[in-house]
């Protein structure tokens, strides 16, 4: 779950030992006047992790989606394909970016549904964004696949669920260019925060340039005679959040370890319930971060949601903020006809409940609230 649960003195410390170090919150130039380049020491402390050759921190995941379908060389009048179960910011992202967002439905992994993603291409289709879920990774060799056929682009939208792994390789690694989120609901977080993966250089020097105003970062050059052959925007991450990712960062086999535990403990008491629960691709390696399943009787709902209310676990997204994860709601952002064609995922999403994995709840814990759950669908299904 969420980074946030275990920030503790050493997040502190690294934040001020950024002012012993001379206190330059900027991650460009001062050079005489500082020790360290966080934001740099985060970005090859990523690659190296995630296992990619480039990595470019940034202010969010939404800036990280729209300036990836920038250097995707997505323009006004193309096409990009996501998924209905995702958040707005994805789609928002591609309207930014000046394209037509094309939003198709998922299957029994709630993420693209691959039947679908072909049914929907057109002449016009740019890029597809797979969304991997709530933890769990796409059908990526599907959705791969049907990109190559159609020479179509992918960029993976990994904001929520970095450390997930695909066919033994870190997501971000499965496409032409990949992005994650460190917001504070992430599974590691630096406030505000977010990164883009890549292998390829065209597309790095892209980023990393457009990201920074259009700077080329000639090393010929002093930054304020810098060299430019684009316009660009300002999406730079600070040295504070760097310095914060960098801790993180290193706390994250932790988290992900922390999160198997939990979810087996439950996971193992409810699985021969009547609950249908979330379809893992083969290949996956989830962050164990949800635990989704659902259900036709929404009496059985209801009672799960509500012990689950009462025993301070609640719901992640599924159902308490299914209006912002679901594009059926999205009527400020789609068309009518668009929006009706998704009423299959809708169907699914709002049957569905996600059980966070809080990392402060303990396996004992989530073993008692499986029995609960247990013996409430025993009593309906008697």
């Amino acid at each position: 779950m969420p980074g946030f649960e275990i920030i503790d003195k050493k997040e502190k410390l690294a934040v001020l030992k950024v002012f012993e170090e001379g206190g330059v919150l900027f991650a460009h130039g001062y050079e005489r006047l500082r020790k360290k380049f966080h934001v740099r020491e985060f970005e090859d402390q990523a690659k190296k992790k995630i296992g990619t050759r480039f990595a470019l921190a940034v202010t969010s995941g939404t800036s990280a989606t729209l300036i990836a379908l920038k250097a995707l060389g997505v323009k006004r009048g193309d096409e990009v394909i996501t998924q209905a179960f995702n958040f707005i910011a994805t789609v928002e992202a591609i309207i930014e970016a000046g394209a037509k967002p094309v939003v198709v439905n998922v299957d029994e992994t709630l993420n693209m549904c691959p039947k679908d993603l072909k049914k929907n291409i057109t002449k016009k289709t740019k890029v597809i964004i797979p969304v991997h879920m709530l933890g769990v990774s796409a059908r990526m060799d599907e959705i791969n696949k049907i990109a190559k056929q159609k020479k179509i682009k992918i960029l993976e939208d990994n904001c929520e669920s970095m450390g997930a792994k695909f066919n033994n390789k870190y997501l971000c690694n499965l496409g032409d260019v990949g992005v994650v989120s460190f917001d504070g609901g992430k599974t590691i977080t630096c406030g505000e925060g977010g990164m883009i993966f890549t292998n390829d250089k065209k597309i790095y020097k892209y980023c990393n340039e457009y990201h920074d105003h259009g700077h080329e970062l000639n090393p010929k050059k002093p930054r304020g005679r810098d060299t430019k052959t684009i316009t660009g925007f300002n999406y730079r991450m600070t040295e504070l959040q760097a310095a914060v990712g960098k801790v993180q960062l290193k706390k994250l086999n932790f988290i992900l370890k922390q999160n198997k535990l939990r979810f087996k403990s439950i996971y193992d008491v409810i699985k021969n319930t009547s609950l249908i629960f979330r379809v893992t691709p083969k290949k996956s390696e989830p962050i164990y971060d949800t635990l989704i399943f659902s259900s036709k009787n929404k009496k059985l709902r209801d009672e799960i949601i509500s012990l689950l209310n009462k025993d301070g676990f609640g719901t992640k997204n599924l159902p308490d903020s299914l209006e912002w994860h679901c594009a059926y709601y999205w009527d400020h952002a789609l068309k009518t006809k668009q929006i009706e064609r998704l009423k299959r995922t809708n169907n699914i999403l709002k049957e569905s409940i996600a059980i966070p994995i809080w990392l402060k709840k303990t396996t004992e814990e989530y073993k008692k609230i499986g029995i609960k759950i247990e013996l409430t669908c025993k009593k309906y299904h008697k």
